[in-house]
């Protein structure tokens, strides 16, 4: 399952409630202290790193303030001699 992380510009962030609302991990809240424009942000509070990178809460977010980075689990790499099974014949 792929795992993710949200950055929110505390200082963009109005806590509309948005995307709290619209985050099926339900991994974010509100900080206790006010920004410079008053206002109480959104947080990411992830301790159990359920956040999957989904980006519900950028899509909805009117202040385009939060930015998701999402880790994929990468494939294994297949072995040289795997991709190099077809026997080719060529005819001069």
């Amino acid at each position: 399952m792929a795992s993710g992380r949200i950055i929110i510009d505390l200082e963009r962030c109005k806590g509309c409630d948005i995307c709290r609302e619209a985050c099926p991990q339900d991994v974010i809240e509100f900080a206790e202290q006010l920004n410079s424009k008053g206002y109480r942000p959104a947080i990411l509070v992830d301790p159990h790193h359920e956040c999957t990178g989904c980006a519900l809460c950028a899509v909805v977010c009117p202040d385009g303030c939060i930015t998701v980075y999402r880790d994929i689990p990468q494939k294994p790499a297949r072995p040289l001699a795997a991709l190099m099974r077809e026997e080719v014949t060529v005819h001069v």
